[in-house]
């Protein structure tokens, strides 16, 4: 059945069209085709404009919706085969020459309903046109340009620090390694150490039968000590310093704390009390709960005092660093690119001069209080709050960090920036065109300058990318550089570098330079709580920036610096005398010679002084008949002073007699006092508590074993 002629033509008025032009002949054919009512019907439609129309016209006649593409075809070739249209070309030509627009941006007409794919394909060349034409707009802004170009340095900031730079000490006076160090760890900090370890100690020895032995302030100086010492000497564990055997024998660590009394400590060291962490605890889960409550006392009475001794020069650095541990803790991070990659992860301002750590803060993950700019823009904005800081800085930080929003907030606060950048970050300059050629000459350099912000390009091995608040593009600066001819021969050449590059090479080293030096005598050893980890890191920043305040303070003065081993052994001898002496020594102690002077009857003779006492002590006792000429005779001095002159037995073995190691021990209970203490035998090899009370020997003196008149006969010392 044939469709009438206004209806065939309203629905052909939203077929879309396929031919690429019109003709004007056709046009004139298809027009007198018509009817009048849609010719007039046409001529309206083609002079219509937004300004002459209004809404209630076009809601008094409604549009038709438009047939699927299958309808439409059919409606073609219905045309073609009906003889009441025979101008089916006419009519295809026209259609497009009257909705289909010449011009991709002109809108349609108000009132006609478009196809979605159709006004999605519209919508996609406006938005493709939209950008070509910003992007012709921004080509020679964002333009990488060439070093021959001239570049406006921009102004040199004027550096006004708030406080002299250097250490902030009497600069006359002479400070001893154990005054630094105690600039940190204060009579405040100590305080505070042994009152939470006191009160933790007491708390987990309660009900049980050994009870806690308060720790002193001098107890609390030893343990340092010995925690210092144990940088300077590693071991695998902490027993085998009190080990007394050949290769083990190290007499110092008993000779300022037992083993126990050091094991004690160390279990139940704390930086904060136990109540206000228990109070901590139940906040679990919320925002007000403190991640870092186990080291919050200790954590900000050293910040403190990093702030207050030393001002930083005018090259300071931020950087990451990783304190090794692999406890189980919530905050762990991982970091790839680092030497040690688990552990606590903290951002470090320091002096890119000496490598003093000026600020640092550990970082638990994301907080409440965000910028929303990132998270190396709050680390950034957090270190640079320092009281005293003044203005006219230069930070150098790594492409982690740099960002030209973070530049431009730095200038406003008079902190002038330079740093590495990577091309994906927000205000990087986006070309067109791309400049980097497969083989770039060594030493090529481009740049782009928007505003205060300067974007440098140098092609060395490899393209580096920075950006900087500070240079100019080029200062006439070069750099050596190894280059292979096409013959293969080696030659040095000069290559020009920018001056961005050289300054960040000189001055971003700061956190490396104070990881180093902290890496050569680090304290840090296994334990199973993470706060200790970072109470041993603590210790080693406060042991080498003391180190960097003496090298500074003696250079003011003109005095020889020391070295970093002697300046920590000065620090160690000086702590074990202000210690507590081991009145209170573990068993191993009684293991020491009671005598450092002995005399020996060897083969050879051997020149001893002595006085003419000792000396005709010591001829009272030769040796016996039967013995060797190569056996040796020790002759106790305590043996010797206590006894009057001429008063000296015949006996070798007199004041020889057996001992045991609990007689002076406390704290043991009955049921463990027959074993307690025990050590290896010298003969068999084999656990004893009995020990020789003159040559201080561990021997066996059971029913089975008598190692001890073994012992004393072999070495001719009973008969």
């Amino acid at each position: 059945m044939f469709q009438s002629e206004s209806e065939s033509e309203d629905d052909l008025q939203h077929l879309p069209s396929d031919s690429g032009g019109s003709d004007g002949g056709l046009d004139q054919d298809y027009r007198d085709s018509l009817s009048p009512r849609t010719r007039s019907r046409r001529t309206d439609d083609d002079d219509f404009t937004e300004e002459e129309s209004s809404d209630e016209e076009w809601n008094d006649s409604p549009v038709k919706e438009r047939p699927p593409r299958r309808q439409c075809r059919s409606l073609y070739a219905s045309l073609v085969s009906s003889p009441l249209k025979s101008a089916s070309k006419k009519v295809k030509v026209k259609l497009h020459s009257a909705f289909t627009p010449n011009d991709d941006d002109a809108p349609p007409h108000k009132g006609r309903t478009l196809h979605p794919s159709c006004r999605k394909t519209l919508h996609s060349r406006r938005q493709a046109k939209g950008q070509k034409l910003n992007a012709d707009d921004g080509e020679d802004e964002d333009r990488w340009r060439d070093v021959d170009e001239d570049d406006d340095e921009p102004p040199q900031p004027r550096f006004k620090p708030d406080r002299d730079v250097g250490p902030q000490l009497n600069r006359t006076a002479n400070y001893t390694p154990l005054e630094l160090f105690q600039l940190f760890f204060s009579s405040t900090v100590i305080d505070t150490l042994v009152m939470n370890t006191n009160a933790y100690g007491e708390r987990k020895h309660k009900g049980q039968k050994e009870s806690w032995v308060p720790v002193t302030v001098p107890d609390m100086h030893s343990f340092i000590c010995l925690v210092l010492y144990m940088g300077m000497v590693p071991l695998k564990t902490l027993k085998e310093f009190w080990r007394g055997s050949k290769l083990f024998s190290l007499p110092f660590p008993a000779s300022v704390m037992p083993c126990r009394r050091f094991l004690a400590i160390s279990r139940s060291l704390h930086m904060n009390d136990p109540k206000k962490e228990a109070a901590n605890d139940q906040k679990k889960g919320t925002p007000e709960y403190d991640k870092l409550s186990k080291i919050k006392p200790l954590y900000e009475q050293i910040i403190q005092a990093c702030h207050t001794f030393f001002h930083p020069h005018q090259h300071v650095s931020i950087d990451e660093r990783i304190v090794a541990s692999k406890a189980r803790f919530g905050f762990k991070q991982y970091i790839k690119n680092k030497p040690t990659k688990w552990g606590f992860k903290l951002f470090v301002l320091a002096d890119s001069t000496c490598g003093y750590t000026l600020n640092f803060f550990v970082y638990v993950g994301k907080e409440n209080a965000q910028t929303g700019k990132g998270q190396s823009y709050d680390a950034v904005m957090r270190l640079l709050n320092v009281p005293f800081l003044g203005k006219g800085y230069k930070l150098y930080v790594d492409n982690f960090y740099t960002s030209p929003t973070l530049f431009l907030d730095l200038l406003q606060k008079k902190i002038w920036a330079c740093g590495t950048v990577r091309a994906n970050v927000i205000g990087y300059p986006k070309t067109k065109k791309t400049t980097a050629l497969e083989k770039t000459t060594r030493g090529t350099i481009r740049w782009i300058r928007k505003g205060q912000l300067l974007f440098v390009k140098w092609f060395d091995r490899r393209e580096v990318t920075m950006c900087t608040t500070i240079h100019k593009v080029y200062g006439n600066d070069t750099a050596t550089r190894k280059v292979k001819a096409t013959d293969g021969q080696w030659s040095i050449k000069q290559v020009p570098i920018p001056s961005c590059i050289k300054d960040y090479n000189k001055y971003m080293g700061g956190v490396d330079l104070s990881d180093a030096l902290i890496g050569y005598y680090n304290v840090l050893h296994k334990t199973r709580r993470w706060y200790k980890t970072l109470f041993y890191h603590f210790v080693d920043i406060a042991t080498v920036n003391a180190f960097i305040l003496h090298k500074d303070m003696c250079k003011l003065q003109n005095r020889v610096v020391l070295t970093q081993k002697a300046f920590r052994e000065q620090l160690i001898l000086s702590l074990a005398e202000i210690g507590s002496s081991p009145s209170r020594s573990a068993p191993q102690n009684f293991m020491l010679p009671a005598s450092p002077i002995k005399a020996t009857f060897a083969p050879s003779p051997v020149k001893v002084n002595m006085s003419s006492q000792i000396k005709g002590l010591i001829t009272s006792h030769p040796p016996q008949p039967g013995a060797t000429p190569g056996s040796t005779t020790s002759v106790s001095l305590r043996h010797l002073t206590d006894a009057p002159p001429g008063s000296a037995s015949s006996s070798p073995g007199l004041g020889h007699l057996p001992s045991y190691f609990v007689e002076n021990m406390s704290n043991i209970a009955s049921r463990n006092r027959a074993t307690a203490g025990r050590r290896a035998c010298v003969v068999c090899k084999r656990k004893s508590p009995v020990y020789c009370s003159t040559c201080q020997k561990t021997l066996c003196f059971t029913s089975l074993r008598n190692c001890y008149s073994e012992w004393h006969r072999k070495n001719n010392i009973c008969v």
